[in-house]
């Protein structure tokens, strides 16, 4: 269990943070790669976290069951896979609505990113519930699957930016993105319920 959890820390965090740094792509061609933009979008991820954070420590304590993340990742991949048809018509008509400033570039990120990043987000608390098998490891787990989800973060940010996207394209890459995340929600199947 602990080895399928661990791995998927990794590759969850890798594609949430891959999935940022594509979502400028998406956002650049409406409303330019600015500071704005860029604002937007890290604003955008940081609230898909606290939200998952919330709502992933919320519901693990009520069922502590890896289903959790399964779902949330399948949702997430599903998601993921409709970006790619759905990104430029929403994009158009948002700043066609709302012009290229501040709320254009919030409601476009949100729609883009809010929803995957919140159900991604909830991995690695409902992750550390269910390694726990004593509360004086707390700080162990904790720090353990939020340190493999970070590195995966930076693997994400620094592969995506510098290797997938000069090499194949954005929407290659995204549809890249919900395999993996369809391939973790599978992985996740074989976790076991943990103690309460």
């Amino acid at each position: 269990m602990q080895a399928v959890l661990l791995a998927n820390a990794f590759f969850v965090g890798s594609v949430l943070m891959g999935f940022e740094m594509l979502g400028s792509r998406y956002l650049f061609p409406y409303f330019g790669g600015g500071i704005g933009t860029w604002a937007g979008l890290i604003s955008t991820v940081l609230a898909a976290l606290t939200i998952g954070y919330f709502a992933g420590g919320a519901v693990v304590d009520r069922h502590p069951s890896a289903r959790v993340i399964t779902f949330s990742c399948a949702i997430a991949a599903v998601y993921l896979a409709l970006v790619p048809l759905a990104a430029d018509p929403l994009m158009m008509g948002i700043m066609n609505n709302l012009g290229y400033g501040p709320v254009g570039i919030l409601i476009g990120s949100a729609c883009l990113l809010l929803v995957p990043l919140s159900f991604l987000g909830t991995f690695s608390p409902v992750a550390v519930r269910l390694l726990l098998r004593s509360t004086e490891e707390t700080g162990r787990i904790a720090g353990l699957v939020y340190g493999i989800s970070t590195i995966g973060n930076i693997f994400g940010t620094l592969f995506t930016t510098f290797y997938l996207i000069p090499t194949i394209g954005s929407r290659e890459i995204t549809y890249v993105y919900a395999a993996v995340l369809a391939l973790c929600a599978l992985s996740l199947l074989l976790v076991p319920k943990a103690r309460a």
